[in-house]
This record gives C-alpha cells, sequence and structure tokens, in this order.
C-alpha cells in the first residue's frame, strides 16, 4: 500500500473514533491529543481499530510513533511492508 493510500486508511479509522474531525482539515504534523483533541481512550481505540483492518500489532510503547498523522502513516507503512 502507498503512504497515500495509508494515510486515507489512518484518516477513515481516525474519524470513525472522532467523529467530528474534518479528515481535510488534518494536516501530517496533527498530534492526535494536542492538536485534533483525542483522548487515551480515543488513541487506544484508534490502534485496536487498525489493528483489526491492517492486522499489524501496536504496542503502547510504539504509541508515541503514532502521535502525528505523518508519523503513523510512516510507522504503519514500514510495519505492513515488514510483514
Amino acid at each position: 500500500m502507498t503512504q497515500t493510500g495509508m494515510r486515507a486508511l489512518f484518516l477513515e479509522e481516525l474519524t470513525r473514533v472522532a467523529p467530528d474531525i474534518d479528515p481535510a482539515e488534518v494536516s501530517d504534523t496533527d498530534h492526535l491529543q494536542e492538536d485534533l483533541e483525542l483522548d487515551s481512550m480515543d488513541v487506544l481505540n484508534l490502534a485496536a481499530a487498525l489493528h483489526q483492518r491492517l492486522g499489524i500489532d501496536i504496542p503502547e510503547a510504539d504509541y508515541a510513533q503514532i502521535a502525528t498523522v505523518g508519523s503513523a502513516v510512516r510507522y504503519l507503512s514500514a510495519a505492513a511492508s515488514a510483514d
């Protein structure tokens, strides 16, 4: 999957967890908690949704690597290509 495709998939799951977010207004540097105002349960639900959709385990220790949209896309792309 391309990074563009991974970004679209990530934004789909993000807006399922936080439906008030407009994906057209989300930038790659937006921080999930600080800028997009997700709480820790939202981040956990997002990680679970990404795991279900992609089959990629995201351990809690790696949550910092998915803290921004851009870093999450890179992390998920690398994990998907490693499989």
